[in-house]
């Protein structure tokens, strides 16, 4: 039997425990082990945040998808009110493929994976991807580095996640390859920064959604 009022929207944010020397592995030769795992806890406390102001007004489960630690270490950590599952084995393109499939499988009809490594992503951006998935078949924010920081779907499309250099700067051009040759009509929200390597931080020194992080989740 249907549930009554089930959202038909799922947001998945894929984030890590921030354990010390076990996240933003590339960062720590710039903030140390500690540091990186503390950009880590801020950066995604804030996706949570604009997560959170979303669902507020808008009709979307919230989904957190995490390796490291466990789903009591989780919700001690970002509260008891997210729905936690802990990442399949496999790169990547495999974790979102799972995802999908799942999240589909239980009954959502549009689908929006979200990591939490860019700054300016905000919940209008994220509104405006479900918002196109009403017209479309896929959404794509690309990153500045190649990558991407959003993909949305109606459907399970798992060609998009195969026959991918994963944590390339080609993977947001295959996407869109691939998805032209599945004839897929695509849409795309604004380039934005991720912060992975320790180049990136000067953005993030120079971001004001940097001072977000701070101010809201230190």
């Amino acid at each position: 039997m249907a549930l009554v009022n089930f959202p038909q929207k799922c947001l998945i944010i894929f984030t890590r425990y921030p354990e010390s020397g076990q996240t933003k592995t590339r960062l720590i030769p710039a903030l140390g082990a500690d540091g990186a795992a503390k950009l880590q806890r801020l950066m995604t406390k804030y996706a949570i945040l604009q997560a959170q102001q979303l669902q507020s007004n808008y009709p979307v489960n919230i989904e957190v998808h995490y390796s490291g630690g466990n789903s009591q270490l989780m919700s001690d950590w970002l509260g008891k009110n997210l729905i936690y599952k802990p990442q399949v084995k496999g790169d990547i393109g495999v974790k979102m493929s799972m995802a999908l499939a799942t999240a589909f499988s239980q009954g959502y009809k549009s689908v929006v994976i979200i990591g939490t490594d860019c700054p300016s992503l905000d919940r209008s951006i994220i509104k405006q991807a479900f918002d196109l998935l009403e017209g479309t078949d896929v959404v794509l924010g690309s990153a500045a580095d190649g990558g991407y920081y959003l993909i949305g779907l109606n459907k399970l499309i798992p060609e998009l996640f195969r026959s991918v250099e994963w944590s390339t700067s080609k993977v947001f051009n295959r996407t869109v390859e691939i998805a032209s040759q599945l004839h897929l009509k695509i849409s795309y929200l604004p380039t934005l920064f991720d912060i992975d390597r320790p180049e990136d931080l000067e953005f993030l020194k120079n971001n004001p959604a940097y001072q977000q992080i701070l101010s809201r989740t230190a």
